[in-house]
């Protein structure tokens, strides 16, 4: 039988097989272990956060990891949809400060092509972009800057911040996923953690964190798709509330692999 070859950027190769492999050894292993293999395994490894708890735990186990050896933080990619909130924006501020600068590093930051502020991205597409073409407010300002920002990178592969504990296609998640269309290496190193075991993390670490949390809210994404989670809702129940809509896109890039080749 003949083997599938995923090629990655960088000219490096993976096979389904190893995919398997991988996902099948890494179920035993810690998330600080995950990390660690993630590591010494992926060259040009980065982080992708929206700064949403699972990121920010992530990010302090990276800085542990990091401040045991000499090697410099592993990179950090923020995709700036110019619509967050502006508790996002200055948790960008104190995370950068806190675990990057130390190290002389500053986060990688990436916005809608040919836009610096929200202002400019209505000017140019129309205003509530989110309600007149939803998928094409997704592509513009998420997954076509993710897109830019791995190729600009040469990024191999990535750390996100997914859970399955987060319902909807997250259910199925594994701990190694591919993104042929970005040709990169996804990895979930919390994928099995709640979010209370996230929670705790945060508390006990003194890790910072977005401060809407302290307002109900569970999943923070763009101001204008996100509300404060009621008791017993599911932790995303508060993005595009109403509608069956649960990702914005930067992961299921292959729904606008299309779009992505016109840009090319």
């Amino acid at each position: 039988m003949t083997t599938q070859v995923f090629q990655l950027n960088n000219e490096i190769s993976v096979t389904q097989e190893q995919l398997d492999h991988w996902n099948e050894r890494l179920s035993t292993l810690t998330a600080q272990d995950i990390i660690r293999w993630a590591i010494v395994t992926f060259p040009h490894l980065f982080q992708t956060t929206a700064f949403g708890l699972t990121g920010l735990a992530t990010i302090d186990m990276l800085s542990k990891i990091s401040n045991s050896g000499t090697e410099p933080a592993v990179p950090l990619i923020f995709i700036d949809t110019l619509h967050h909130f502006p508790q996002t924006l200055e948790l960008l501020e104190d995370v950068e400060q806190r675990y990057y600068k130390p190290k002389g590093q500053s986060v990688s930051v990436y916005k809608p092509q040919g836009c610096a502020t929200e202002k400019e991205f209505a000017g140019k597409y129309g205003d509530f972009l989110w309600e007149t073409d939803d998928d094409k407010y997704d592509f513009l300002v998420k997954v076509e800057p993710a897109h830019r920002a791995y190729k600009d990178l040469q990024v191999t592969a990535v750390f996100t911040g997914r859970r399955k504990s987060q319902g909807g296609a997250r259910s199925n998640l594994k701990f190694v996923e591919l993104d042929e269309v970005n040709r990169i290496i996804k990895i979930n190193p919390l994928a099995n953690w709640d979010f209370n075991q996230v929670q705790s993390y945060i508390r006990e670490n003194n890790v910072p964190y977005n401060q809407l949390l302290d307002l109900g809210y569970r999943s923070v994404g763009d101001y204008h798709s996100t509300q404060p989670v009621q008791e017993g809702e599911d932790e995303r129940s508060g993005r595009w509330k109403g509608k069956a809509k649960t990702e914005c896109g930067i992961h299921e890039t292959s729904r606008f692999a299309q779009y992505l080749k016109q840009t090319e």
